[in-house]
């Protein structure tokens, strides 16, 4: 199928180089519209795209985009996820976010939980010590405790980990999330993401604007 590209809207940005854009088409088969997710495909495509304008390109949009999806009804109420994730973890919390929407809460569960998994894995030293074990390395429920004892997650975040055990455990093995179950993982995940990428990424790129200034 061929679609025009009438708009589109920058909704992201990615490595410090790459926009993510909404785009509104037309089908040239059937003239029903539909808005697709895109990605620049490389810094010289995303070069030419500042040019000219995504629909005003000489050339057909996807040479120079990746349709990466599709807005439909699942996007209306996917929160979106924290700024400046590892692409391994912002795709796993995305499709929590994707399941919680639809009101798969078991199935959103197991992602958060997930997602904390692959996060708090970054945080272990590679020698053991201070009690630290190879069971605790290979579980969540462990893993968590000990980080906190240690002063490598914020006491802040204490009281909101406790539904990680819990709940996760809940919705990976008997399937008897709720909403609010996977509500709570929701909240924990997102506060604990923004925290080891979202604030240090922004505070870092703060430094930098503010060293440019002073540069010139």
């Amino acid at each position: 199928m061929t679609f025009d590209l009438v708009a589109h809207t920058q909704v992201g940005y990615r490595h410090n180089w790459q926009s993510w854009y909404e785009a509104f088409c037309i089908c040239r088969h059937c003239s029903r519209s539909t808005v697709f997710l895109l990605s620049e495909k490389g810094i010289d495509e995303s070069k030419a795209i500042r040019q000219s304008g995504l629909n005003k390109l000489p050339v057909a949009a996807n040479k120079l985009v990746t349709v990466e999806n599709y807005v439909s009804l699942k996007d209306a109420k996917a929160i979106s996820p924290p700024e400046y994730l590892p692409p391994e973890i912002l795709s796993v919390f995305s499709e929590g976010a994707t399941c919680l929407a639809v009101g798969c809460f078991n199935a959103a569960g197991t992602m958060f939980r997930l997602c904390v998994d692959l996060a708090t894995k970054s945080l272990l030293p590679e020698a053991d010590a201070n009690g630290l074990s190879s069971k605790i390395r290979r579980n969540l429920g462990l893993r968590l405790p000990w980080l906190f004892e240690q002063g490598l997650l914020p006491n802040a975040l204490q009281e909101l980990s406790s539904c990680i055990k819990e709940d996760g455990n809940d919705g990976a093995h008997d399937g008897t999330l709720g909403k609010e179950d996977a509500e709570d993982l929701l909240d924990f995940t997102f506060a604990l993401l923004e925290r080891m990428y979202t604030e240090p990424e922004r505070l870092r790129l703060a430094k930098e604007r503010r060293e440019s200034r002073r540069a010139t």
